[in-house]
């Protein structure tokens, strides 16, 4: 695990397909509006929910223009890492030409305020994780 949605299996680093986790330095806003570390968070919550389930199998889209591979991956449990994240509010969809894949995922993810979503819009300017 390299952050909150990129991973590296067998030396090549795999940039999750369809969802956005903020970087292990970014901040949120918890229930109170005091910030907490929501990179950090995300990156540790994909670690463990990875090591409960190995091997991870991924299909690939193609590369990123840091010439990692995009792709969209599966424990060995079969469950979808990528849609996981989502769903648990530790990253948001990333959105394309038909609102992401995971648009359905982070609607549920913010209606019952998981993750990211438990805490208050942050404020316009900031360093913080914006709510989109």
């Amino acid at each position: 695990m390299i952050d909150g949605d990129t991973i590296e299996i067998a030396g090549e680093r795999i940039q999750l397909n369809g969802v956005d986790a903020p970087e292990d330095w970014q901040v949120c806003l918890d229930e109170s509006g005091a910030d907490y570390r929501c990179g950090k968070e995300s990156s540790l919550a994909l670690d463990a929910f990875l090591s409960a389930s190995r091997p991870i199998r991924c299909e690939f889209a193609g590369r990123d223009r840091y010439g990692r591979y995009i792709g969209t991956c599966f424990r060995a449990d079969g469950k979808d890492v990528n849609r996981w994240l989502v769903e648990s509010g530790y990253a948001i969809n990333r959105e394309n030409h038909d609102r992401g894949l995971y648009a359905a995922a982070q609607e549920m993810a913010r209606s019952l305020r998981a993750g990211m979503w438990r805490g208050q819009p942050r404020a316009e300017g900031s360093q913080r994780v914006a709510e989109e």
